[in-house]
């Protein structure tokens, strides 16, 4: 009796195919610069711990405080004329008003000189002139403001990514220090996600049939993950490999090297 459950143990999952990977973080992600400036400050206590929303680089922003604050007064000056002018040309759009029912009026007058109707005609295309204009201004002034919080915004963005911050990430490195002037796309640091583990295995082709029925064993214990990626291009540095990932639960330490067997039943084969 014994033998027979040992054969059939056997006969079950005899198909398997043993790789060997080390588990590493989600992702390692490298941060660049998205700013010019000069390195004020660098946290490297934080190095291998989990970051917070605090910074752990600062670069100088003296000069875009200053602008910002410059374009935030000229944003209220700005909107403040734009309301002045608004009623400038509601008073003028009355008063042409009126002037365009007097002319109308006189216009085919005969106890009217010429001289009197070339006159209203002439006060009427003046006020229909600065009406105009000061709807040109009005329109002038909406491009300026669109503008000046167009460039506010580029200011708020500047300032923010010259502070640094990768909440929840783990910092690996930090490739700057301070007083070093950086410039856009200088490396700045590198940081982990270690909310989960990755493993990595090279899969013949003939492996990639029927992934989602593959039983995973790591370190000879079956578990109940799946193939979670699958690349079905063959690997540039494996020829002839298909690059496969298995996403996990976060290790007590990353880099161990992990056996992986792949097994399935012999009524699958």
């Amino acid at each position: 009796m014994k033998i027979i459950v040992a054969l059939l143990f056997m006969c079950t999952f005899v198909f398997s195919k043993v790789y060997y990977s080390k588990v590493e973080p989600y992702e390692v992600r490298t941060l660049a610069s998205n700013v010019s400036g000069i390195v004020l400050y660098t946290d490297e206590n934080m190095i291998g711990k989990k970051l917070s929303n605090k910074n752990f680089i600062t670069i100088d922003s003296e000069i875009d405080e200053d602008e910002l604050k410059a374009v935030r007064q000229k944003l209220l000056y700005q909107k403040n004329t734009l309301l002045l002018d608004k009623k400038v040309l509601q008073n003028l759009a009355q008063n042409l008003q009126r002037k365009r029912e007097n002319y109308q009026t006189i216009k085919d007058l005969k106890i009217k000189s010429r001289i009197d109707k070339d006159k209203e005609f002439y006060d009427l295309v003046s006020s229909e002139n600065l009406y105009l204009s000061t709807q040109k201004e009005i329109n002038n002034l909406k491009i300026n403001i669109a503008d000046l919080v167009l460039k506010k915004e580029q200011l708020l963005k500047n300032l923010k990514d010259k502070n640094i911050k990768a909440k929840d990430f783990v910092l690996y490195a930090i490739s700057v220090k301070p007083g070093q002037a950086v410039n856009i796309a200088t490396p700045l640091a590198k940081v982990a996600d270690t909310s989960k583990g990755l493993l990595t295995i090279y899969l013949d082709k003939e492996d990639l049939f029927h992934l989602k029925n593959k039983i995973i064993y790591i370190n000879s214990k079956k578990t109940k993950y799946k193939i979670s990626r699958v690349l079905y291009i063959a690997d540039e540095k494996n020829l002839s490999k298909y690059k496969a990932q298995i996403i996990v639960k976060t290790p007590k330490v990353f880099s161990k090297l992990e056996k992986i067997e792949l097994k399935e039943s012999s009524n699958e084969k």
